[in-house]
């Protein structure tokens, strides 16, 4: 049996954009969800996230983002402490369901929503929402109502809204989810190009292949593994032991 913990050592890299330092988290009695998750992603890296169902991954990210307040640790964005409910403009989420992200009138409304929040210039919000409209090729969208849009089009639109808002660090939960082929593709060349740091929670094991250099593998809210793709998950033992599966463009190698 193979050791079923696997940490690769990191090598140095000059800056941290995420920081998580023995980070925890519980609700009330209930058992840990979190439990001593200690990492740092750095600047300009693709990082996927995975893990079965219930592994910890949105919770990470909501707490990541200060959406939930660690119940022990801490996590710093670009060497600032989070503070839980405190809007850090250096970081996006975008949500698994885009229709959970998209509530404004016209696609316009939905990417103008954060720059306006953030006090910027009318001159400014117009030229954020151009582009990002034009970064994710959905400009011809933008008077269209968002939950009349394809499935495709809102997970573009989302991610529009997200980057109008020029974050450094983008947390995406399960983005492929619901896609068909062709959007996917769209998707997966979009991330593959995309210049910030980028943090991938997704059951879609070959799109983590194709886009990150580096995979964090959680289960029951410990880091299991941290490394190259396709060593930790290619590892038929190691996968298997964590409730998934080799990816198929892996099997060959084991």
């Amino acid at each position: 049996m193979k050791e079923l913990t696997r940490i690769t050592k990191i090598p140095f890299q000059k800056t941290a954009d995420i920081t998580a330092t023995n980070l925890c988290f519980k609700y009330n009695q209930e058992p840990s969800i979190l439990t001593n998750i200690n990492l740092s992603i750095f600047r300009g890296e693709k990082v996927g996230l995975i893990g079965a169902n219930g592994a910890g991954k949105t919770t990470l990210f909501l707490t990541i983002c200060g959406v939930l307040a660690p119940s022990y640790g801490t996590v710093k964005i670009c060497d600032r402490l989070v503070k839980p409910g405190e809007f850090n403009p250096e970081i996006g989420l975008v949500f698994q369901n885009p229709s959970d992200q998209l509530f404004c009138p016209t696609v316009r409304d939905d990417v103008a929503f954060g720059p306006e929040n953030m006090g910027l210039s009318p001159e400014i919000v117009e030229e954020r929402i151009d582009t990002a409209l034009s970064l994710t090729g959905v400009s011809h969208l933008v008077d269209r109502i968002p939950h009349h849009l394809s499935g495709g089009e809102k997970c573009m639109v989302a991610i529009a809204s997200v980057l109008a808002m020029q974050p450094q660090i983008i947390l995406y939960d399960e983005p492929s989810a619901n896609l068909d082929l062709k959007a996917r593709r769209r998707l997966i060349n979009f991330l593959q190009a995309s210049p910030e740091t980028i943090v991938i929670s997704s059951h879609d094991l070959e799109l983590i292949l194709e886009v990150c250099e580096r995979v964090i593998l959680l289960n029951q809210g410990r880091v299991i593994a941290d490394g190259i793709p396709q060593e930790i998950m290619s590892d038929r033992d190691l996968m298997e032991n964590n409730n998934l599966e080799v990816p198929h463009s892996l099997t060959h190698i084991h």
